[in-house]
């Protein structure tokens, strides 16, 4: 056991003890949420079975329980992703918006599909189903930034951005 939590750091340790120290003793599997997004942030955006079981047994939670959280929701990786996850919103606003042509666009300029890393290892496409900010469709999510009224152009300057800082 004791093995098992080397994988994850002292800073994100530090990081889930604030999220536990919120809940009452008994309700350690509250944590899970952000206790996941702090070791998928550790592991360069993404989740192994080894990380959840860590997450597991730090929380003092069944296995299962991490892993019912971290397969259901969509901001859980479970694969390699690109150092900028550029998530689409795809659900009706933003497809009525043009959301599609524009993700056609993403990818072109990209070179990859949805779910692939660009060579260089800096960007990967994700469809989302919901972003919640219909009202200025198309939106893009990247980190935690929205961008909003999506245009090629924007995507563009995005993407020009993202690219030059290291």
């Amino acid at each position: 056991m004791t093995d098992l939590l080397k994988v994850i750091s002292n800073e994100s340790k530090a990081e889930i003890d604030k999220w536990i120290a919120k809940f009452p003793e008994d309700k350690k599997q509250s944590a899970i949420i952000p206790a996941l997004t702090i070791v998928q942030k550790q592991n360069a955006g993404s989740l192994n079975v080894e990380l959840m079981d860590a997450v597991a047994t730090y929380l003092n939670v069944p296995r299962i329980s991490v892993y019912e959280v971290a397969t259901f929701y969509s901001m859980f990786e479970h694969k390699k992703v690109g150092k900028h996850k550029l998530c689409i919103c795809t659900n009706i606003s933003c497809m009525l918006r043009g959301s599609e042509e524009l993700a056609d666009y993403l990818k072109e300029k990209l070179g990859v599909d949805y779910g692939q890393v660009t060579e260089c290892g800096k960007f990967s496409i994700k469809p989302v189903e919901c972003l919640g900010a219909c009202v200025n469709a198309p939106v893009m999510q990247v980190e935690d930034k929205y961008y909003e009224n999506l245009s090629k152009e924007k995507i563009d300057a995005i993407v020009d951005e993202l690219s030059e800082n290291k």
